[in-house]
């Protein structure tokens, strides 16, 4: 007999949100997690989409550590000399449910964590595992130093380079085209200033997402979300294009903030956390298998990350895969089987739900993101366009047509790859 029904390797948002679901169903769950409490070794924070999170936990926005509910969405294209702001901001997402919200991590973890003790589940920190435990390629539990437990499946959410997954056969060694790294910066400043310089009224909240100059022309892209009383900022870049373009991603980060439009929006603030993390940006054709016997693989472990250089996507994806983890264990356990024939239930939860469907509308983004004329050409064009219109000089306008036309040219755009780039951003976005 099994020590637990479930232990789950990780407290981050996906093992805690399956760790919370079954132990509101009575299973016995344990969490193990390697930092001193749930969250501690997550740098500053990222925007979580509430709707999956409301479902599990409805009175979440009145108990959680939120910072800002976000209602305003900035897109910009960037040169060394220059900015362009596609800025949405939707009165809708002002109101109650509200879209998303930006979090600094090492709080709202904590949070989640706190709920599922509340919920019954065990959560022990300050240890780390070191292998599966396994008889006949069958997973029975994990060992961690000298001591083994045993449960009827393990939830393997150790993050984006899952050693249990590799462990246990189901993803291939490290392939650096499927990871970016993200480098970034909590900077505090008080609350008013923040307000002001942002234009924020009450706890509304500004996310924006760049592209262009701040990678240096590397694959990737720069983003601010706004919190109650300081700013997550930082850059991610794909790990395969920073080595073939030998740049330094805090050098590169350094650059972008002293960037004439960004060094502004942080003047006089006060760095709290800095340090760097991998993400997983391969997606959905990078998954790989998700189940085995007595194991899942849920939330960054199992690469379930979208990005389409508007929004960048985790938290809510990692929430939703730990709650259908969950209700995989809790059908295997009413069936006493939990084989990978039934645990494959689990890979149907997510294809049936938003986070497959998803990651499968988006799944050519990640290899349209890393074409190069996005981060260097475009944002040239739009700044030599835009150069013009405002120019004025003691010689005749052009009119718009031969601004566009001269912009292309200088640009290096040729129609043929314009069109070609129209069609995949339509296609792949």
């Amino acid at each position: 007999m099994s020590d637990y029904d479930a232990i789950v390797v990780g407290a981050g948002p996906a093992g805690l949100a399956a760790a919370y679901r079954l132990a509101k169903a009575g299973a016995e769950v344990l969490v193990i997690e390697r930092g001193s409490y749930p969250g501690a070794k997550n740098l500053s924070g990222g925007l979580l989409f509430g709707r999956i999170l409301r479902e599990l936990i409805p009175e979440f926005p009145q108990e959680a550590p939120l910072e800002r509910h976000i209602n305003r969405y900035i897109l910009t294209f960037m040169t060394k000399d220059s900015t362009f702001n596609l800025d949405f901001k939707g009165q809708g997402f002002s109101q109650e449910p509200h879209n998303g919200y930006s979090v600094l991590r090492a709080k709202f973890d904590r949070w989640l964590g706190e709920k599922a003790e509340e919920a019954g589940a065990t959560l022990i920190t300050n240890i780390k595992v070191d292998s599966l435990l396994m008889e006949n390629n069958v997973v029975k539990g994990i060992v961690a130093g000298e001591e083994e437990m045993t449960a009827n499946v393990v939830i393997a959410a150790d993050g984006v380079l899952s050693f249990l997954a590799e462990q246990a056969g189901l993803r291939d060694r490290y392939n650096p085209a499927n990871f970016a790294v993200g480098v970034k910066e909590l900077i505090g400043l008080d609350r008013t200033t923040l307000e002001e310089r942002f234009g924020l009224t009450g706890n509304e909240g500004t996310e924006y997402a760049m592209l262009g100059y701040p990678t240096k022309g590397v694959s990737g892209g720069a983003f601010f979300y706004t919190n109650a009383d300081s700013i997550s900022v930082g850059l991610v870049m794909h790990i395969d294009h920073t080595s073939s373009h030998q740049v330094s991603p805090s050098e590169v980060l350094e650059d972008f903030l002293a960037h004439p439009a960004i060094a502004p929006l942080i003047r006089g603030g006060k760095v709290l956390e800095y340090g760097a993390h991998v993400v997983p940006e391969g997606g959905y054709n990078a998954l790989q298998k998700l189940f085995t016997d007595g194991l899942l693989v849920v939330g960054d472990a199992a690469g379930l990350g979208s990005n389409n250089g508007f929004t960048v996507r985790g938290m809510d994806l990692a929430i939703a895969s730990g709650i259908y983890a969950a209700d995989t264990i809790l059908e295997a356990k009413a069936k006493g089987d939990f084989s990978a024939a039934t645990l494959a239930s689990y890979k149907k939860k997510l294809e049936d739900s938003f986070v497959l469907k998803d990651m499968k509308t988006y799944a050519g983004a990640a290899a349209f993101m890393k074409g190069d004329r996005l981060f260097n050409a475009y944002p040239k064009l739009v700044e030599g366009i835009f150069t013009s219109i405002y120019t004025q000089q003691s010689t005749p306008k052009e009119n718009l047509l031969k601004s566009v036309l001269k912009a292309r040219k200088e640009s290096g755009v040729t129609y043929m790859s314009l069109g070609s780039d129209v069609w995949k951003a339509v296609k792949n976005l």
